[in-house]
Order: structure tokens, then C-alpha cells, then sequence
């Protein structure tokens, strides 16, 4: 309850009159700073959906390696014992792999964010300093919707790892999951984020940020698409990146025209944004691992593991894109065609 609670206006309080106007105060700046701070706590909110996700699945890991059920489906791994580790399960490896691809890809999407927020601020070139903006207001909504999402997402499937035993306290994979599940929620709940980005964030200064995106991937596909080694990269990011461009030409058309349309359309777009930005962030990493592997590396081990994860987003979590344009370019004639009574 808030009866009798002192309020403080944020910001800097309001000038006071100058002699010959009109007598009004300049307005407070409490509002920019108030979402100023916003912007940064939905970027702390997604960062904690990835550490909901990857402590999750360091525990569930450290469970699958250990805990002994079934046989291996093409033969006993551990003939000595009575099972077989789930480690060598594939769907139990599906869902570790999903958790620790998200986790990975959009830890790297974080901090290549994180560095165009200086880069707005302090890169030389003006150009520079517009596009970095550009692209951390563009991706400010969808690290926080698309992270926290995930980030529920792999600690769900890092619980399904346990089997029983995850749902209950013993462990604390339930913890982990309930933790998730309130990132999804505040700070703008997701939902809210996905409008924001297809209302404001597509349509700013005349929908540039989205083609500055566009070009930065397109250039990545045009520059490393002749090398061998890329092709199980680069081929499914261009797909992928085709169907983000033709959700964004849908929406632009047809958001003017019915604004159900694009809140029809608004969770299914980010969600297509996230996976095509994700996608875009391990073509690098990959690129660079192929150039670090033919030059000798002595972590050998750890980089082949990483270039695996990136070949499982390419391969399991990029296709989503067909269906996600799909979905966002449906409409909202449907979803709006029912009475209220009749739900």
C-alpha cells in the first residue's frame, strides 16, 4: 500500500519560468531517464534468462553423465554396469544441446550488443555511432523477450533431464525453472516487448535499423559463403534471414493497414528475429573456430564442441524460420474473429 508515501520526481527538477514566456515550467526529464533505466534492465533481464538457462543445464549435465537408465541404442557403452549413462540417450542429448546452443549463442549476442552501446556512444564515425544505435534499440526488445524465453526453455528441458527426479526439491532443478519463469514477466513483459518492436523499434526513422541488420548479415553471407567449411553455415542463415525480410516487408505492407495485424503477428516475429540473430552470431563464431582450428590450436577439444553447437542451431533451430513467417504473416482475422463471450 502506498497511502501517505512521499513521491520524488525523477531527473532534474523543472526550470523555473523564464521573464516573457508564457509562465510554463520546461518539463521534468524524469520519463527519458525512467526509460533509460528500463532499456538497461531489460538487457540485465535477458543476460539473467541466459544464467537461468546455463546453470540449469551445468546441473543437468553433471546428472546425465551420472545417472545410469537403458541401454545405448546401439550398444552398451557401459558393459561393466548395469546401464548405461542418459548421456548417451539422443533425445537426452537434444535437450542439453538446445540449452547449451541457446545459452552459448546468445551469450555472444549479448556482448556484441553491450559493445555497440559504447560504439553509439564513442565510435569516431557518425555513420558508426547511428547504426550502433540503430541496432541496440532494434535488439534492446528481443534480448529481453527472445533471452528469457530461452532461458525458461532450457531450464525446462534441463529439468525433463531428471526425469521425476527434477520435479521435485531434492535436486533444486524446480528452483531453476521458477526462477525462469518470472524473467518472461518483468521488466515489460514479453508480450509487450514484441509490440514495442514491431510498433516502434521496425518503423524508427523510416525502418532503419532493421535494413542496417539486413546488411550486416547479408555482407557476412557474401564474404564467407565461397568457403567450404561455411556452407553448413552460411546456407541455412540465408534461408533463415530470407524468411526475417519477408515477415518485415509483410508487416509493413499490412501492420498500417490493421494494427491487429501486427500485434497478431508481434511474438512470432521476435521469436523469428532472435533465431535468424542467434544464427548470425554463430556463422562468426564458426568462421573463426575453422580459422583457429587450421592454424594449430591447442584447445582443440573445446573449439570442435562449439563449432558442434553451432552446427545444431544451424541444424535445429534455424528451420524454425519457415514456420515462424508463416505464423507472423497469417493475420489477425482469426485471432480477432471470435466474440469475447464465446472464449
Amino acid at each position: 500500500h502506498f497511502e501517505d508515501a512521499v513521491a520524488y520526481r525523477l531527473g532534474p527538477k523543472p526550470e523555473k519560468p523564464e521573464p516573457g514566456s508564457d509562465g510554463k515550467k520546461s518539463k521534468s526529464k524524469g520519463m527519458s531517464g525512467m526509460f533509460g533505466m528500463m532499456n538497461a534492465a531489460r538487457m540485465g533481464v535477458g543476460i539473467q534468462g541466459i544464467a537461468a538457462g546455463e546453470v540449469a543445464y551445468q546441473n543437468a549435465v553433471a546428472y546425465a553423465k551420472d545417472r545410469q537408465a537403458g541401454r545405448s541404442l546401439t550398444g552398451a557403452k557401459n558393459p561393466d554396469g548395469p546401464a548405461d549413462p542418459i548421456i548417451v540417450h539422443p533425445d537426452v542429448r537434444r535437450m542439453l544441446l538446445q540449452s547449451s546452443s541457446f545459452v552459448e549463442g546468445a551469450r555472444a549476442l549479448a556482448l556484441w550488443i553491450s559493445l555497440l552501446f559504447t560504439e553509439s556512444r564513442a565510435a569516431p564515425d557518425e555513420k558508426d555511432r547511428q547504426d550502433a544505435s540503430d541496432l541496440t534499440q532494434l535488439m534492446t526488445p528481443i534480448i529481453k523477450a527472445y533471452f528469457t524465453d530461452m532461458g525458461f526453455e532450457a531450464a525446462n528441458n534441463s529439468l525433463q533431464c531428471f526425469g521425476g527426479h527434477g520435479y521435485i526439491r531434492e535436486h533444486g532443478m524446480e528452483q531453476f525453472v521458477r526462477d525462469a519463469r518470472i524473467n518472461q514477466v518483468y521488466e515489460g513483459a514479453n508480450g509487450v516487448q514484441a509490440l514495442d518492436l514491431v510498433g516502434r523499434k521496425l518503423s524508427a526513422n523510416g525502418g532503419r535499423a532493421p535494413l542496417v541488420f539486413f546488411e550486416k548479415v547479408d555482407a557476412f553471407i557474401s564474404s564467407a559463403e565461397a568457403d567450404a567449411d561455411m556452407v553448413s553455415f552460411t546456407i541455412p542463415l540465408k534461408a533463415g534471414l530470407e524468411d526475417l525480410k519477408n515477415a518485415t516487408w509483410w508487416l509493413a505492407e499490412n501492420g498500417p493497414k490493421n494494427f491487429d495485424h501486427a500485434g497478431a503477428a508481434s511474438s512470432d516475429y521476435l521469436r523469428l528475429f532472435g533465431v535468424v540473430a542467434l544464427g548470425y552470431v554463430w556463422a562468426q563464431m564458426a568462421q573463426i573456430i575453422h580459422q583457429t582450428l587450421a592454424e594449430g590450436a591447442e584447445n582443440e577439444r573445446f573449439l570442435k564442441a562449439k563449432l558442434i553447437r553451432a552446427k545444431f542451431w544451424m541444424e535445429r533451430s534455424l528451420p524454425e524460420t519457415s514456420s515462424l513467417k508463416t505464423k507472423a504473416c497469417a493475420g489477425a482475422d482469426t485471432i480477432m474473429a471470435m466474440d469475447a463471450e464465446a472464449f
